[in-house]
């Protein structure tokens, strides 16, 4: 396993703190991330993308989504059952978790719905019009009149 020090990159750059902190979490929650449940991460379209998260076995109510800190936070926590039931085969894990996605600067989570097992996010990325590209008007300048000064031979 590699180590990597930012050290240099905090002492060289201004305001890139986080770009930081997100690559060191990258390198470290590969070791202590675990695989359930799968998800599936899809863009739509230009600036907008989907969280799809396999939550079967799990009630909208059971169910939570929230933004806290630049990140989204999806939660599941499973309710008690009432009376007890003899599994011959239990395939279908209905642990609690907790996954954590980390959102880029300007990304917004516009709506969640829960269908046929699934745990569907959508976000859009809303580029502020001061980060927008425009257009400057290149003006023309008006003609400068200018007097010819006659020279007087002598």
């Amino acid at each position: 396993m590699r180590s990597f020090d930012f050290a240099p990159l905090y002492r060289a750059t201004v305001g890139f703190d986080r770009i930081a902190d997100l690559m060191d979490r990258a390198l470290t929650a590969d070791v202590a991330q675990t695989t359930y449940p799968p998800y599936n991460i899809e863009k739509t379209a230009e600036d907008a993308y989907r969280i799809s998260i396999a939550v079967a076995g799990f009630t909208p109510d059971e169910l939570s989504v929230e933004v806290k800190d630049g990140a989204l936070h999806v939660t599941a926590r499973k309710a008690p059952e009432a009376g007890e039931k003899a599994y011959l085969h239990r395939g279908i894990a209905t642990r609690a978790f907790e996954r954590r996605f980390a959102l880029a600067d300007h990304v917004r989570v516009t709506g969640a719905t829960h269908e046929h097992g699934m745990l569907n996010i959508d976000l859009v990325r809303e580029t502020p019009e001061a980060l927008k590209p425009r257009r400057i008007e290149i003006g023309r300048s008006a003609p400068v009149e200018t007097k010819a000064l006659e020279a007087t031979a002598a």
